[in-house]
């Protein structure tokens, strides 16, 4: 099996509510939703990347806070490790993104009605389980 694919995401959290993107339709996994974020480079700290990719989808800046959950998902012929982190924006909220066509603000006790990506998953049953931003 090859190595996991080093992925991460942010779960930006602005006044109750938590930040949800729609994948464009030619990406893959089109139309299922995810927290923003992206691969890990090469000799980049998972932090660094973070901060990085949302700068590049959405165009804003994030103080990250903690990590959320960590987890290892098989997606096809691939494997998926993905760690959340807890993040606030610097200055303006997101209102669109490169890599999504749609951003929704949801409270945590609607996270669960959306299709999620697989990899997602963990994240958001750890957020619905301890209602926690």
């Amino acid at each position: 099996m090859n190595q996991p694919i080093q992925v991460v995401a942010a779960v930006i959290a602005s006044e109750n509510l938590i930040l949800a993107c729609k994948r464009s339709p030619l990406k893959s996994a089109g139309g299922k939703w995810e927290f923003p974020g992206g691969k890990v480079e090469p000799d980049e700290s998972p932090e660094a990347a973070l901060i990085r990719e949302i700068r590049e989808e959405l165009g804003v800046e994030i103080e990250l806070g903690d990590r959320i959950s960590r987890t290892e998902t098989r997606v096809g012929d691939l494997s998926i490790d993905l760690a959340s982190y807890r993040a606030i924006t610097i200055g303006p909220a997101p209102t669109s993104s490169t890599d999504h066509d749609e951003l929704r603000w949801l409270p945590i006790s609607d996270l669960a009605q959306l299709d999620w990506a697989a990899p997602d998953m963990p994240t958001v049953n750890a957020l619905v389980r301890t209602k926690q931003m």
